[in-house]
């Protein structure tokens, strides 16, 4: 994956276009306490009205509108096995 499809300002021009004219404000930016998951709010202005947005980073360091999967425990016999 390129460098720049990596980013919170990429993801946010794909879905909304350019924000260029228009009020983009981030509203929240929380870690979770097991330091999993990232997740920002960015609220936009325009002239027809606001909206806000939810982006979650997943661990591979993309930005996301949906959240990242939990993980589950895992056996470990590929290790074993080698």
């Amino acid at each position: 994956m390129a460098a720049g499809n990596t980013s919170l300002r990429f993801q946010v021009e794909k879905l909304v276009g350019s924000t260029r004219g228009d009020t983009a404000r981030v509203r929240l930016l929380e870690r979770s306490r097991t330091g999993g998951t990232c997740r920002v709010c960015i609220q936009f202005e325009r002239p027809t009205g606001s909206f806000s947005l939810f982006f979650f980073r997943h661990p591979d360091g993309t930005w996301h509108v949906f959240p990242p999967d939990r993980r589950r425990p895992e056996m470990g016999l590929c290790r074993m096995a080698a």
